[in-house]
């Protein structure tokens, strides 16, 4: 157990919503997650903050052992986006955030 242990629980309570999530060939369900399009901060592999200005996607573990590249997302903003890669964020959590860049699909 971890002192970080619920606290991405609780802030993808207050900051996340709904969004539909369809793997390749699969079925769309829908996860709590917090999507955003404008920039934001994110940790790279070596723990430096790096700004993200692609639309991003942030999922807590284990949900995100669900997500693969190429997966569609549609966060109900009428547009719908596919993930391009996942940016693990070094938390020793349990539930910790994943961060997923995204980029829109244009029909």
């Amino acid at each position: 157990m971890s002192i970080f242990d619920g606290m991405a629980g609780i802030l993808n309570g207050v900051f996340g919503d709904p969004v539909t999530h369809t793997p390749a060939g699969g079925a769309g369900t829908t996860i709590q997650a917090v999507f955003r399009e404008g920039p934001v901060q994110v940790l790279d592999d070596d723990s430096r903050v790096i700004l993200s200005v692609t639309p991003t996607l942030k999922v807590q573990r284990p949900v995100d052992e669900a997500l693969s590249r190429r997966d569609l997302i549609q966060p109900g903003n009428g547009k719908t986006y596919q993930i391009v890669n996942d940016q693990p964020n070094g938390s020793p959590a349990s539930d910790a955030f994943v961060f997923f860049e995204l980029e829109e699909v244009l029909s």
